[in-house]
């Protein structure tokens, strides 16, 4: 099972890379993005709820019928995993304002991806890992703590900037901003940063390559679509944007 596993990893990781490069060339056809062209769409409220409901299950399923289930340390990670995508699915996409469109082709690929993410990330803390592998000491060991502090300011900083976003506007306004509250006023995506903190927290609190793939995913998809964002509003707030202070994704970086 763990040479399956792996090479389900490595493989996970190839496409992650293809899909990182093809992302600099095609703008996925979402929020900012949408596009007809793309086919058949819905209302963004229900596409977001179908993308990141299944994760939510699948975990669960993993977990439930798992001979570890009752294992303590698996059952944090499974809570911590959890809180994001309860968060993701049954609050975020009933917090959104207005009703877009979202095109299935890219529901039907965010479901796609996130039942793959359960696969790895549940398949490798609820079956695949030794099973003397996270121990209750693990709670007190320094990658545990790291990464539930990276992990943990990540989704503060994911939900604080989707705030910020969500609230640029008042009811029936129609123009267009730029977000400068919080650390937007350091990247133009502080909301995808959040998210990429967030993933990296969890490869770090699990110290797995389950993890590290996930957080290489949440790169691969974030940070070409952070660009696009970032050109998009260079060009609608020409002279408001500094390239040497206002970064893409990452602070001081990128």
């Amino acid at each position: 099972m763990l040479q399956a596993f792996n090479i389900f990893l490595i493989v996970m990781a190839a496409i992650a890379l293809v899909v990182f490069i093809t992302l600099f060339f095609v703008d996925a056809g979402y929020g900012k993005f949408y596009q007809p062209k793309w086919g058949p769409s819905l209302d963004n409220h229900l596409g977001w709820f179908l993308m990141e409901a299944p994760v939510f299950i699948a975990m669960l399923a993993l977990w439930w019928f798992s001979p570890r289930r009752t294992d303590v340390t698996r059952i944090v990670f499974l809570l911590l995993f959890e809180l994001h995508y309860f968060h993701r699915a049954f609050i975020f996409p009933f917090q959104l304002r207005g009703h877009n469109r979202m095109p299935l082709s890219i529901v039907l690929m965010g479901m796609l991806f996130n039942t793959l993410n359960a696969l790895m990330q549940g398949g490798w803390i609820f079956w695949v890992s030794p099973e003397e592998y996270y121990t209750e000491a693990w709670l007190t060991s320094v990658p545990f703590m790291a990464g539930t502090l990276l992990f943990a300011a990540g989704m503060y900083i994911n939900i604080q900037s989707d705030s910020i976003i969500r609230n640029l506007r008042k009811p029936g306004d129609t123009a267009h901003y730029l977000p400068r509250k919080g650390l937007f006023r350091y990247v133009t995506c502080a909301n995808y940063f959040g998210e990429l903190v967030e993933w990296v927290g969890f490869a770090v609190l699990t110290w797995s390559w389950s993890g590290a793939v996930f957080a290489l995913w949440t790169f691969a998809n974030l940070a070409p679509r952070a660009s696009s964002i970032y050109e998009l509003y260079f060009n609608e707030f020409p002279g408001v944007i500094d390239p040497a202070k206002t970064k893409r994704m990452i602070p001081f970086i990128y």
